[in-house]
């Protein structure tokens, strides 16, 4: 074999640069390598960047000082793939930088260029770092809608398909960003994007799964989106991914997907006929459904995808987890669901059934049972969840029953004692809706001992949970025996508390009113409640900016105001002037501030009849009611004692009804038994006489007259007798035996005067009585014997018409009652009693005005029904209602009638109202 020999190298040729190898340590001159005309520069001074801008933040924005962006932006178009591969790598990196984002949004050309970059022809790299330099600028709202105009959409979905996993997360990553925006859900569904983000739940990456779900959550946000994912059954796929233990991670964000989707009722119906809402319960509540056996939790593929994950992490962190371990086999107990998951369920639930129809499907497929389950849950977040789905829920009458049914009132009640104030307050919202015309629920409550737990909350921080407290208070007390336990265990005194403490939290303000307005519904209540002064607050509510706290404190005054002392406090405390106020403004007026309005003036007809002057039928005139006169805008109606206290004038006097035994003839009648007394016990006529002697000077020190007078009378009765005596018995006595008992008697002289001298000091401290009427008294004792037994109405009235003219000056003519003196008797009687107050009865000259109040008062008494009403001019009637007088068999029957009663011309004279005569009888 012959000696090889050695080949020879060619020289280069001479119009060649020999090629050199250059380091470079300053990244400027890199940048400056990036404009050189060889790809083959430009290729190693693009992955030089990459490598460096990866490093850390400051370095993007290094290169980007130094002109970088511009550069690779440019080269990312170059027709050489691998410089268009190391360019995409090297932006796709600086795009994290806020700054870098701000140059790309300059540049009309990079967003572009970037969405050219995920043809299919292009590498897989390309297509990776194209999506993050997109992901990144997704976040901003301007470069979305850029993304959006250019229609990124479309390959970022068909990129969902890659086999690369870098690539599919950030795609879905991109869309995920872009979905924010609601254009961007309607050009998914025409992309077809949802059908890949469904099958990426299926990924071995934990980080995919979460960026599909993060997208189809906001997908799902969409009505037409949803329509969409329930032909591609999301629905069942989520539902096996929430059976799949090994995502427990994950299952909180699949279940607000269900969230999302279960918001329509087409939803509920599917889940429904697959049987997936049955499933989704059981997994909640870490139960087997009942129709079938424990599932692994995804099947082979799902056990397949679970080992991948687990062998990831075990090869990261060493060993498996204990849920990282085979799935349980059929039969044994399923792993249990975290509370996050739970609540997240719950909350789904709640959201779905504010849909009325969706309501109705949920109780059909027992999800109270999953709520009331969740109540015993450790987590307080659970228990909120829960409570606030029962309540929402509890708006379907049916609903109501079964949470009874399934016992759920108690655990309910327990959860208001809870030291978690959003537990207490998601609790008393479902008691709250689940009491509402509920007796069932309401008794259920009592049973339970929540009375006194809701006692309690009245006094609770939190408002809300407070007025959720006053309003299942509210709804129990329309049963009488709860209500009346209610009342024993002292809920009118707690009530008390949230008024008095001046709550600023209008909806506290109005349930607790609404509240009171159903517990103050007795005599002993409302007294209660009117001594701790709980009135003046619900006085001060009226003038609450609030239209629904001024209707609700209004209908409470309403309840309080049916007896005479609450609505006389109600007045004091000008709860009728403001009432007035509210139906004169024609923004605060409301029905519940008129009907307080009407019962207060009913409880005190003295007030209406000021106001509105007139009395109806059904108003009777008792003891106590005066005439002040009409009231003027804007003036106090006063009561009757002020009235009394004012100095004599010459104004209109005020009319006073009090039928009751003058204090003078009451004496005079006790003194007249006395005396007879005396006549037939002759033993005790000294005793007797003395202390009558007493009682009669303690009369006249009561009346102001022989104040002084009176004390020597006690001194010469009581001292005069003691005298005598002792002069009889002191004959055999020493004269120092004689001073002692002198000196006894002056200090029991002194005592006396002294108790005298106190009881007129308390005399005159005690407040001014009204005038009484013992006239007024006959009137009615005479009536009642004469008039009331007569056989017919029309009798009553004719005859009580003519009595009370023979009372009042009897008949006067037409056109002479100017003639006829009423005002001078009027003024003496003013006069003789020192104050402008005159009791009716003491009248004996009157005119309309006197007699009509008479005859009414009177009427009253007997039971015949008629009406006063006050005209101008100190002109009053008073109009009756009589039937047809015909008896005649077969003879036709007509409604009563009004009449005008005559009581100044011809007494007893009945006209009809609409008669000239009548007409005339009311005007001057």
């Amino acid at each position: 074999m012959g000696k090889k020999v050695k080949e020879e190298k060619k020289a280069p040729p001479d119009d060649v640069f020999d090629a050199i190898l250059v380091e470079s340590r300053q990244a400027g001159t890199v940048v400056l390598m990036l404009s050189s005309p060889e790809e083959d520069v430009q290729s190693k001074a693009c992955e030089a960047i990459y490598k460096f801008v990866e490093k850390c933040d400051e370095n993007k924005k290094m290169l980007l000082d130094l002109g970088a962006g511009e550069a690779l932006l440019k080269l990312m178009q170059s027709e050489d793939r691998i410089v268009r591969r190391n360019a995409c790598m090297a932006i796709g990196v600086m795009t994290a930088h806020s700054d870098v984002r701000k140059f790309i949004r300059k540049n009309e050309e990079a967003i572009p260029t970037m969405i050219t970059l995920l043809a299919p022809e292009e590498d897989t790299v390309v297509h990776e770092f194209s999506a993050l330099s997109l992901s990144y600028l997704a976040t901003e709202f301007s470069s979305k809608a850029v993304i959006i105009e250019n229609n990124g959409i479309e390959p970022l979905v068909k990129c969902l398909n890659s086999h690369d996993p870098d690539v599919q997360k950030n795609s879905i990553e991109a869309l995920a960003q872009l979905l924010l925006d609601y254009q961007a859900r309607g050009v998914i569904r025409d992309a077809d994007g949802l059908a890949p983000m469904l099958e990426l739940l299926k990924s071995e990456f934990a980080i995919i799964q979460k960026l599909s779900l993060l997208a189809l959550d906001r997908a799902s946000q969409d009505a037409e989106n949803r329509a969409a994912l329930r032909e591609l059954e999301a629905m069942s796929r989520l539902i096996d991914f929430v059976a799949h233990p090994e995502w427990n991670d994950l299952h909180v964000m699949a279940v607000m997907v269900l969230s999302n989707l279960l918001e329509d009722p087409e939803s509920l119906e599917v889940i429904k006929e697959t049987g997936g809402l049955k499933r989704l319960v059981a997994l909640i509540t870490d139960q087997v459904p009942p129709d079938e056996e424990p599932k692994s939790g995804g099947g082979a593929k799902g056990e397949k995808k679970a080992g991948s994950r687990a062998a990831k992490k075990s090869a990261k962190g060493g060993k498996k987890e204990e849920s990282e371990k085979e799935e349980p086999p059929p039969g044994e107990a399923i792993i249990p669901t975290l509370p996050d998951v739970k609540m997240c369920a719950a909350k789904a639930i709640a959201r779905s059934a504010k849909n009325a129809e969706n309501r109705k499907i949920l109780h059909e497929q027992e999800a109270e049972k999953m709520l009331i389950h969740l109540l015993s849950h450790e987590s307080t977040d659970v228990q909120t969840a829960a409570a606030m789905a029962i309540g929402i829920m509890a708006e379907n009458l049916l609903s109501k029953d079964s949470v009874r049914e399934w016992e759920g009132i108690q655990p309910l009640i327990k959860l208001c004692s809870s030291d978690n104030g959003d537990v207490k307050e998601a609790a008393t919202l479902a008691l709250a809706n689940l009491t509402t015309s509920n007796s069932g629920n309401c008794q259920e409550v009592s049973n339970y001992g929540g009375i006194e737990a809701l006692i309690h909350l009245l006094a609770d921080p939190r408002d809300e949970a407070l007025a959720n407290a006053a309003c299942i208070l509210t709804n129990v007390a329309t049963e009488e025996v709860i209500r009346s336990e209610a009342q024993g265990k002292g809920v009118v005194t707690a009530l008390l508390g949230p008024l008095k403490t001046k709550n600023s939290n209008t909806n506290v303000q109005a349930k607790v009113s609404l509240a009171v307005a159903a517990f103050v519904c007795d005599a002993d209540s409302r007294s209660e409640f009117r001594n701790a002064s709980g009135v003046e607050h619900l006085v001060e509510l009226l003038h609450s900016g609030n239209d629904e706290v001024r209707r609700n404190a209004s209908w409470a005054l309403a309840v309080c105001a049916v007896d005479e002392p609450t609505a006389t406090e109600i007045c004091k405390l000008g709860g009728m002037d403001t009432l007035q106020e509210i139906q004169v403004s024609g923004t605060r007026r409301n029905p519940f501030a008129e009907v307080a309005l009407q019962r207060l003036l009913d409880s005190n007809l003295s007030a209406k009849y000021a106001l509105t002057g007139h009395l109806s039928s059904t108003n009777l005139i008792e003891n106590g009611f005066y005439d002040a006169g009409q009231i003027r805008p804007n003036t106090k109606f006063l009561p009757i004692e002020d009235y009394c206290g004012l100095p004599l004038n010459d104004k209109r006097a005020i009319l006073f009804v009090n039928a009751k035994a003058d204090p003078v003839t009451q004496v005079s009648n006790s003194q007249t038994d006395v005396d007879t007394k005396q006549d037939t016990s002759k033993t005790s006529v000294s005793g007797k006489s003395s202390r009558t002697g007493r009682d009669s000077k303690a009369n006249d020190n009561y009346r102001g007259k022989r104040r002084m007078s009176a004390i020597p009378d006690v001194a010469e009765n009581g001292g005069g007798e003691r005298s005598s005596s002792a002069a009889r018995s002191a004959r055999g006595k020493s004269k120092s035996q004689k001073e002692k008992e002198e000196k006894q008697r002056e200090e029991e002289l002194q005592a006396q005067l002294q108790r005298e001298a106190e009881n007129i000091s308390q005399t005159e401290n005690q407040p001014v009585q009204p005038p009484t009427d013992s006239n007024l008294l006959k009137y009615v004792e005479e009536v009642t014997e004469r008039i009331m037994p007569l056989p017919s109405v029309k009798e009553q009235v004719t005859a009580l018409a003519q009595y009370v003219a023979d009372k009042m000056g009897g008949p006067i003519e037409k056109g002479q009652l100017t003639h006829f003196s009423w005002e001078l008797p009027i003024s003496q009687v003013k006069f003789e009693l020192k104050c402008n107050v005159v009791p009716i009865g003491k009248i004996k000259a009157g005119i309309h005005i006197h007699r009509a109040l008479l005859f009414k008062a009177l009427a009253d008494r007997i039971a015949v029904c008629c009406t006063l009403t006050r005209g101008e001019y100190n002109r009053a009637w008073n109009e009756v209602m009589l039937p047809d007088t015909d008896d005649t068999p077969g003879a036709p029957k007509f409604p009563p009638k009004a009449y005008i009663v005559d009581l100044i011309h011809e007494p007893g004279k009945l006209m009809k109202s609409d008669s000239p005569e009548a007409v005339q009888y009311r005007k001057l």
